[in-house]
């Protein structure tokens, strides 16, 4: 498995199921265009971005090179990378038919082919000397800061997501996953402590 510094951006989640399986990486969904109006997920982009970068990595269809298009100009330059899979004939296993323009999206091609692609763009690979993650926060951190498990929890998640600018519709992991790459525990106990709710 490969562990990667950016957090990679998949156009859906069966992209991001099929990710998982291959990497170690924050991944986000842009929801298809849904992240054209979605000024909360663009914030959370910009500032993801900033502080360990982007790796797009959409479909090779004219959708994925829209959505593409459009990070590249909501980003800044310098924190964004580029991820293209080939454009392979072919249909997705779940799918009936094959995409309008009959090329494989990134669920759909080989693991192979998945990490030849982010080799080729430069994505920042860790070792596997680097694997474990110090410092990183965790779900028993979200059960001891009352964020999780308890009477309050959803409340006082949706007041922290507020404070932090991060779409209200995250999920416990999703949250996680975004704060992991933001924030440090130290810098979450404080927020959480000064929250009003």
């Amino acid at each position: 498995m490969l562990k990667i510094k950016e957090a990679i951006i998949v156009e859906g989640r069966y992209d991001k199921i099929k990710l998982k399986n291959i990497v170690d990486a924050t991944i986000i969904e842009t929801n298809g265009f849904r992240v054209f109006s979605d000024k909360e997920k663009q914030s959370l982009i910009r500032k993801i971005a900033e502080t360990k970068g982007i790796l797009v990595f959409t479909d090779s269809d004219s959708a994925g090179f829209v959505i593409r298009n459009f990070l590249r100009g909501a980003v800044d330059k310098s924190k964004i990378k580029h991820c293209y899979i080939p454009q392979i004939n072919g249909k997705e296993k779940r799918k009936a038919h094959s995409s309008k323009e009959g090329f494989l999206g990134v669920e759909g091609v080989s693991d192979d082919v998945i990490i030849d692609a982010i080799r080729k763009s430069g994505a920042t690979i860790i070792g596997e000397e680097s694997q474990a993650q110090s410092g990183e926060i965790t779900k028993s951190d979200l059960y001891r800061l009352g964020l999780t498990g308890r009477e309050n929890s959803e409340k006082l998640r949706k007041a922290l997501l507020k404070n932090l600018g991060m779409p209200s519709y995250l999920t416990t992991n999703a949250m996680l996953s975004a704060i992991n790459c933001l924030y440090s525990l130290e810098e979450l106990k404080n927020i959480v402590e000064n929250l009003e709710i």
